[in-house]
């Protein structure tokens, strides 16, 4: 059976129905759907246990994001398959993020406090310096044109982790690339919570900084807009260290797809080598400005 035909045997269309891919996505395949009740984002993916990513979860996580007022609704749910409400809405670019932090900050800090009282069932900690451990297991395991590199990540990763300040658990996104940042006009949207679960909010406010390539001020006003006040030295060392590891982490994200992943137009070892080329200007910036853990 084709795509095509097993969007359209799904058991939740009124009606005839009109379908087109959606392209853009990395890992998932979703097509765009009108029926006689609208339109609806069908979005087709399977558990990718080297990527931590578990469907259930993630369809848990966006119905909570819908209850708390972030997300779209969950409109129909069945193994490896999700059918979300379509919202006319713009996707946010890299200039949309470098451009409004102030506005990233206050989303952010609504949906790190009020996640939690709508997340059920076993919570899921995401914890990057875990992940990158991880990703460098798989990437050795399966004979990756990286692993020689992989010692080198490894050092890295532990210098960053040991920068990190002791910050509350929050629920994070944990996967802020423009893409999943959606603007109607009015408000913000989240979509996308593959990796969503409990953390720190240092990756989320990193992780929106260092994939946009937000410059000094406007990653100060994204701080200052979340915490209420400026950061302090150990704070802004903290934050600088992990936009390091989220491009680190995206990194081996792209390392680890190019292994088990194929979707069209994707080239996993190209956006690898883009994002070790982020992660080279930012450690950069990182060590002029702190110099080494521990130096």
């Amino acid at each position: 059976m084709s795509v095509s035909d097993r969007v359209a045997a799904l058991p939740c269309w009124t009606g005839s129905v009109e379908m087109e891919p959606l392209t853009g996505g990395l890992s998932n395949e979703s097509w765009l759907v009108t029926d006689g009740t609208g339109r609806h984002v069908v979005r087709f993916g399977k558990d990718y246990i080297f990527h931590h990513v578990i469907r259930e979860r993630e369809i848990a996580c966006a119905r909570a994001a819908h209850a708390a007022g972030f997300a779209p609704k969950v409109e129909y749910a069945a193994p490896g398959v999700m059918v979300s409400q379509f919202l006319d809405a713009r996707t946010w670019t890299e200039a949309d993020m470098r451009a409004q932090p102030e506005r990233i900050a206050r989303l952010l800090h609504d949906f790190h406090t009020k996640m939690p009282a709508e997340i059920t069932g076993p919570g899921f900690m995401f914890w990057a310096f875990h992940v990158i451990r991880d990703y460098a297991r798989t990437i050795e395991a399966g004979g990756s044109a990286f692993t020689p590199e992989l010692p080198g990540y490894l050092e890295l990763a532990a210098e960053l982790e040991a920068a990190q300040a002791p910050l509350p658990i929050v629920f994070g996104h944990n996967d802020l690339l423009p893409g999943n940042f959606l603007d109607d006009g009015e408000r913000l949207w989240l979509i996308d919570f593959e990796y969503a679960g409990f953390s720190t909010a240092m990756f989320d406010l990193a992780g929106a900084a260092s994939n946009s390539g937000m410059d000094e001020d406007a990653a100060a006003a994204l701080l200052t807009t979340y915490f209420g006040h400026a950061p302090d030295a150990a704070l802004m060392r903290s934050f600088d260290a992990m936009q390091c590891a989220s491009l680190l982490r995206e990194a081996m994200w792209a390392m680890v797809s190019d292994l088990h992943l194929s979707a069209p137009g994707a080239n996993y070892a190209d956006y690898a080598r883009e994002n070790l080329d982020r992660l080279s200007a930012a450690l950069d910036r990182y060590r002029s400005k702190h110099g080494k853990t521990g130096s």
